[in-house]
């Protein structure tokens, strides 16, 4: 069994125009979310012991963010790829860089976070599914479990919808 965890970095700041996309930070409300999003991944034991992260600033301030709440085992890998590739799935390099790891962060861009949740739900909660559906959001995080030993296996709608959730709901609850 291995899990797949895939988080879109948390709200961006814009009120720069002279930055380079890449290195656009967190706004005030994306560091508000991340302590959030880190609570919920400890409440419900969702701990990577491999991280696939994006070179771009708000992608690492996410994981900063996130780190506290982690155990420090895990590996973290920043990607180029991650960032260069936003605009397609990231099958690809889960594939290629996911290994035998149990459980599998990746910290990333929409569309592709969203295009990847998409092409590799199999089953899961309707509700859920709906949710993610409808919109998947900065900070958005999706849970999927399979059936495989070796990333480099993976399918397309093979995977085992267990969690999506909002950072919205994270503050209000």
């Amino acid at each position: 069994m291995a899990r797949l965890i895939l988080l879109r970095h948390a709200k961006s700041d814009w009120s720069d125009s002279s930055l380079k996309d890449v290195d656009r930070p967190l706004n005030a409300r994306g560091q508000k979310s991340v302590p959030a999003i880190g609570r919920f991944m400890a409440d419900n034991r969702l701990f990577p012991d491999l991280i696939l992260c994006s070179t771009a600033q708000r992608t690492r301030e996410t994981l900063a963010g996130i780190m506290p709440f982690l155990p420090r085992e895990g590996e973290v890998r920043l990607l180029r790829a991650l960032y260069d590739q936003s605009e397609d799935s990231y099958i690809p390099q889960i594939r290629k860089q996911g290994g035998t790891a149990h459980t599998l962060l990746v910290i990333g861009h929409n569309p592709a976070t969203e295009e990847t949740a998409h092409e590799l739900f199999g089953s899961g909660p309707a509700d859920l599914k709906a949710d993610m559906e409808a919109k998947y959001p900065s900070g958005g995080l999706c849970v999927l479990d399979f059936d495989l030993e070796d990333w480099s296996k993976l399918i397309p709608e093979t995977g085992q919808l267990i969690h999506f959730v909002k950072p919205r709901n994270l503050m209000s609850s």
